[in-house]
């Protein structure tokens, strides 16, 4: 099991209606990418965090973990942004380089910051949802959404292939650590590709034990999936939807003094 799914499976959320959480996630992560502001990118992080953290019981270090990856991504994709080599100097900074300046704006340095917490807003409303919410839960939602068929099963297998190539990969990976496979980089590339060559071929013969054993069970062109029910409680629809005029205000505050 992968380690998002322990967390979502051990997260005091767990229990909560999925709907509930699913409509919150979503609703919020839309204004946070209409808004395109700080203040409103601060707020989501932050009750973000929050509830994950400190309510659905996630531990702060992987929450940290796992928020540094897309920042990461997303200071490295900004610089460009941030930063002009130009022959004039701008407002903020400038280095000069020869008869050139590595140089940025005020409006470019603001405009970046802005990008980076909307964003990490939009993930962390993602990260929420995953980390509290069990994948067969979030396919009964989107199927209660009269999601396509077809795309609710496709996501069900890969989410299941997933898994399955994983433990896969963990058995090649130790059988070939177990023969030195990996003692220099040399052989660890030939290593890496004997094994991408073995998991291409056994997925093959996975799927194909997996339609037979759904074959076997009665297979009729649907994959029936058991879900436990949890009703949605008025305080939680409540609460969300305060937070969200809440967050409407400030929109619309913002669009008026601006």
């Amino acid at each position: 099991m992968i380690t998002i799914d322990k967390l979502c499976y051990n997260s005091k959320l767990r229990y909560v209606n999925a709907g509930v959480k699913f409509g919150y996630a979503i609703s919020t992560l839309l204004i946070c990418v209409m808004s395109h502001s700080i203040a409103i990118a601060c707020i989501v992080l932050a009750v973000n965090g929050i509830l994950t953290v400190h309510k659905g019981g996630i531990p702060f270090f992987r929450y940290r973990h796992y928020m540094a990856i897309p920042l990461a991504f997303l200071f490295l994709s900004t610089l460009a942004i941030m930063f002009n080599i130009s022959r004039e100097p701008l407002d903020l900074f400038a280095i000069p380089i020869g008869s050139w300046y590595l140089t940025s704006s005020r409006h470019a340095f603001f405009y970046s910051v802005q990008l980076i917490l909307t964003a990490l807003s939009g993930v962390s409303c993602l990260y929420f949802l995953s980390f509290n919410t069990p994948m067969p839960d979030i396919l009964e939602v989107l199927r209660r959404l009269h999601c396509p068929k077809i795309v609710i099963e496709l996501m069900l297998l890969i989410y299941r292939f997933i898994f399955i190539l994983m433990r896969v990969a963990s058995a090649v990976t130790t059988a070939q650590n177990s023969r030195l496979g990996n003692k220099d980089y040399r052989t660890s590339l030939k290593c890496f590709s004997s094994m991408a060559s073995v998991l291409f071929v056994r997925s093959f013969k996975q799927a194909n034990a997996l339609y037979d054993a759904m074959e076997a069970r009665c297979y009729d062109g649907s994959i029936h999936v058991l879900n436990e029910n949890h009703p949605a409680e008025k305080k939680q629809i409540v609460l969300i939807v305060c937070f969200e005029i809440f967050l409407f205000l400030i929109l619309i505050l913002k669009g008026m003094f601006l």
